[in-house]
């Protein structure tokens, strides 16, 4: 059976270049046996939309730690609205069970968790069984012993992120998801879906999510336009630029950098800031090229098998950004 391939290519405005064909990309994606769907949406339309076969556009994604991009969007918007003071605040004045903590970990900040530099030991790899498996989550992750002085060295951790949820849930008096529904998903005009949830009811902050693609896609250009729908500011402008500024970088590949929640690399000679999870779930932004790009992958493969995670840039390089750049 055919893969479903559904090529969206409107006219081309008066004066304004015509939309590059994009039917090289679905074929390359056909030969990707990993790969559930890639959309491309160029200048707010969507001109490209394929599916896997037995993939249908309404089939929700787990977009694992593509999640933590996600989080990071909910707290800019809490700090908009004054439920969090700001990136320098210690995470203390919000988690009593840290009032005992030694005084390091005491002068972790918003900003250290966000930008995975807490310095508290990881919770993801090979962690991340028994962090899962523990009666409480919050305080599994942060009783992790500090590898690093915090705000210093990236350590990549999922426990870090759900740190963020659980401070979310406690300011805006809510839930995660309660609040991410009321302030982003409603906003771009979908319902979001429920994930898990720890032991204590707190909503799993940095994987697990559930988005269609075209949801997802939503998503991205929310971003690519600095946090505008319309004529609504969901997100604010510049915690979209500072989610986006690169502050550290990836212990394992020193050109891919880290801001708020968001990975940060030149993909194919452009600056991508993208959100991206286990087994190849991505949404790239490109501002340069008024570009989002979005892929959802099958979550039971490693991403490197077969190579997959090289075609699949490659296939974005060749069939998507070329043709997008040259039109």
């Amino acid at each position: 059976m055919a893969a479903l391939v559904l090529l969206i290519v409107p006219a081309a405005v008066a004066q304004g270049p015509p939309t590059p064909d994009l039917s090289s990309a679905a074929n390359a994606a056909g030969d990707l046996e990993q790969l559930h769907s890639v959309l491309v949406s160029w200048r707010g339309r969507l001109v490209l939309e394929h599916y896997a076969p037995k993939i249908t556009a309404g089939r929700l994604a787990n977009i694992k730690s593509a999640s933590k991009s996600v989080i990071s969007a909910l707290v800019g918007i809490a700090i908009a609205r004054r439920l969090i003071k700001g990136v320098e605040d210690p995470i203390s004045a919000y988690l009593p069970q840290l009032a005992r903590a030694p005084a390091e970990k005491r002068t972790i900040t918003i900003e250290d968790l966000l930008t995975m530099r807490s310095g508290l030991e990881s919770t993801s790899g090979g962690s991340y069984g028994p962090w899962v498996r523990s009666r409480n989550w919050v305080q599994y992750a942060l009783d992790r012993p500090l590898v690093a002085r915090p705000g210093t060295t990236m350590e990549y951790s999922t426990g870090t992120s759900h740190i963020l949820s659980a401070i979310i849930t406690r300011v805006s008096k809510t839930s995660t998801w309660g609040f991410a529904q009321q302030t982003l998903a409603r906003p771009l005009g979908f319902s979001l879906a429920r994930w898990t949830r720890d032991p204590q009811g707190i909503y799993l902050g940095g994987n697990e999510m559930l988005m269609t693609p075209r949801q997802m896609v939503a998503f991205g250009e929310l971003y690519l336009n600095r946090g505008r729908v319309k004529d609504r500011q969901v997100v604010p402008a510049e915690w979209v630029d500072e989610s986006c500024r690169p502050r550290t970088r990836s212990a394992w590949d020193p050109t891919r950098e880290y801001g708020y929640g968001w990975w940060i690399q030149d993909v194919g000679g452009y600056r991508a800031c993208f959100a991206w999870g286990h087994g190849g779930q991505y949404i790239f932004t490109f501002r340069d090229l008024e570009l989002v790009v979005v892929v959802t992958s099958s979550t039971a493969a490693n991403e490197e098998r077969r190579g997959y995670r090289r075609r699949l840039f490659g296939l974005i390089r060749q069939h998507v950004l070329d043709p997008i750049a040259g039109a």
